[in-house]
């Protein structure tokens, strides 16, 4: 099996024979001890196709902790140290897309030296087309169930529909319209099966994914089969999950890129978009009613996303709703990664990254107004740029570390951030490593990292790939998009496209969408855009959306930028406790890299192997 897989990862997919059948499962889903003897044990019982399904799950790529170092934001957000040349994010920047294939640290996949793959669960593209081929032989077994009760057929073969469609979703997300393979192909016979547009594959999809929505529950503690690992079934497919990602193919299918890469405009797709509306809100309707999800108190807001000496507790409290390979996750955020977000001064190793100021400009007012230029007034919003961290939106403080906020638990000179130009923790510094954009990450590294306090090990930080307020911000999109305007309503839910968005802000402690923003579709749209790079900063969204909306190419969303300053207190005068309340002088904004994309970079090149199996199996345009 391996050979197939190390060598050629769609052929092993489409070719891939018995052998798949014999994996591993839970301890609560043991096998029987002759399941990888007889050919039908895996299928015969609701225990022995459950463990068989259990791959499924491991084949959900691990996304943020697949090797020493990883990256997997893509788009204006993050700026890597640019003399590192392993980072799959460095090629991005200057428009070699094929890095994917060649990085040591990369995301959707991680290469060694010796061109093979290190972790073969950060390894999106293997991973689903192995996940595709195991759940069409499950789907082509499911006659061969006895003595299961129609619960547990209905368990089976929902999560089965799901993950065949999810599968094709994720490979649609970074390499366009694939050939939808919905039967197990015979290892004898040549594939022919050619690639199909976005919105083909896409409603091949939401069929597989209506297909599993009414056979699965909204909790499976509430079923008979969850009984047995009451308390431990979170993570299991439900219908909440098949609703949402029903909704995202959608909304997706229905945005400029696809729309376009599908025959049509590149603007969206309204019908598509009324469809994903309705989906979301069927979902969004169960979850308010059961409370099987919820936001997060801003209190915990943190622990969404990251946890310390949490006893083996996962972060991800009950927002997160689908997320990255449990299974073999190795318990931890990797101490060499929490490295990456801070400069010598603070760690000495680790391959440095840091947020751009671009992008931390996302961040507006806590009254609701967003920033139009850093480092001029706007005394309309209440932002000056003499105190440009003041009354910020309260995510701001839980994201984003800025000058003088304190990294070291003693707080004080010596042990709060020295951002400003030739600090302690800046660029001028140390030019290799240091601080070189003025902002460090505290949403997916503890704020007081370092060697004296503790928090070096010991964090547990699992991605969702889903969670509750990236669902409400989707049902905005589509809701606007697809009805017409921000006060509208989906079929299927109370909530207007507004009230959705608002649904977001109000947790965070920001006033509700200005007026000025809700008088039509498209202005609201730029709010709902910069919400989406505010609330899921750094969880690896940014790329996929700036590339379904077209305009990864564009200015601004092109460049990455860095601030400059001097602080304006003297030593005596400088207030620790509230940096904010400093007043600093020269602010400037300077670009460290303007990309240079053309209409190939909407997607990534496919493996140069694979799309030689067959004439049907193109290559994407421009590569």
């Amino acid at each position: 099996m391996n050979k197939y897989i190390n060598k050629i990862f769609l052929a092993s997919a489409i070719t891939l024979i018995g052998v798949l059948i014999t994996t591993s499962c839970t301890d609560y889903l043991d096998k029987s001890p002759n399941s990888d003897i007889a050919e039908n044990d895996p299928y015969k019982n609701f225990k022995n196709f459950q463990g068989f399904i259990e791959e499924l799950y491991k084949r959900v790529p691990i996304v943020s902790n697949n090797d020493y170092h990883t990256c997997f934001n893509y788009g204006e957000e993050e700026y890597w140290e640019p003399q590192e040349i392993r980072l799959f994010a460095r090629n991005i920047d200057y428009g070699d897309f094929w890095g994917w294939t060649t990085c040591f640290y990369s995301y959707p996949t991680t290469r060694s030296s010796g061109g093979l793959a290190r972790n073969s669960h950060g390894n999106l593209w293997q991973d689903c087309w192995y996940g595709i081929r195991k759940a069409n032989i499950g789907i082509a077994n499911l006659d061969k169930l006895v003595n299961v009760t129609e619960e547990e057929r209905q368990l089976l073969e929902g999560q089965l529909y799901f993950f065949r469609a999810w599968f094709h979703f994720m490979l649609m997300e970074w390499w366009g319209g694939m050939p939808y393979i919905d039967e197990v192909i015979p290892s004898d016979v040549t594939p022919t099966l050619s690639r199909l547009t976005w919105q083909v594959c896409a409603e091949k999809c939401v069929a597989d994914f209506d297909h599993a929505i009414p056979l699965l529950p909204v909790d499976w503690d509430q079923t008979t089969v969850g009984k047995v690992t009451l308390g431990n079934n979170n993570s299991r497919i439900n219908k909440v999950m098949a609703l949402a990602y029903k909704g995202k193919t959608l909304l997706w299918a229905g945005s400029p890129l696809m729309n376009w890469a599908s025959g049509g405009t590149k603007e969206y797709n309204a019908g598509l978009c009324k469809r994903a509306a309705d989906a979301f809100g069927d979902a969004l309707k169960i979850i308010e009613e059961t409370g099987r999800y919820e936001l997060a108190p801003m209190a915990n807001y943190n622990e969404i996303f990251l946890v310390h000496n949490s006893n083996g507790k996962l972060n991800g409290l009950k927002e997160a709703i689908f997320r990255e390979n449990l299974v073999d996750y190795d318990g931890r955020w990797r101490w060499n990664m929490i490295n990456d977000f801070r400069p010598t001064s603070i760690e000495s190793t680790g391959i440095k990254s840091y947020p751009t100021a671009n992008y931390v400009n996302y961040f507006g007012m806590q009254n609701g107004y967003p920033i139009k230029n850093m480092t001029q007034a706007d005394p309309e919003a209440g932002y000056d740029p003499a105190y440009p961290w003041k009354d910020r939106d309260p995510r701001f403080y839980k994201t984003i570390m800025f000058d003088g906020v304190k990294w070291q638990s003693t707080g004080g000179a010596g042990g709060s951030s020295e951002l400003f130009t030739n600090g302690r923790e800046s660029e001028e510094k140390d030019e290799k490593k240091g601080c070189f954009t003025g902002y460090m990450n505290c949403k997916l590294c503890p704020q007081l990292m370092n060697t004296v306090d503790g928090y070096k090990e010991n964090n547990i930080m699992v991605l969702s790939l889903m969670r509750l307020a990236d669902v409400y911000l989707m049902y905005s999109e589509a809701t606007a998009v697809g009805y017409g305007t921000p006060q509208s309503k989906a079929l299927t839910f109370h909530k207007t496209a507004e009230d959705a968005i608002n649904e977001i802000r109000r947790r965070a402690g920001v006033e509700d969408v200005l007026d000025r923003f809700t008088g039509n579709t498209t202005d609201f749209l730029s709010e709902v855009r910069r919400e989406r790079a505010v609330e899921l900063a750094f969880e690896g969204f940014r790329f996929m959306d700036l590339r379904r909306w077209m305009l990864i190419g564009q200015a601004p969303y092109n460049r990455k930028t860095k601030i400059e300053f001097d602080r304006g207190v003297s030593a005596d005068d400088y207030n620790y406790d509230k940096p904010e309340e400093n007043r600093i002088k020269n602010l400037r904004e300077e670009v460290l890299v303007e990309r240079k994309f053309t209409d190939r970079h909407y997607w990534l090149p496919l493996p140069k192997n694979d799309v030689y199996l067959y004439e049907g199996f193109g290559q994407n345009p421009g590569w």
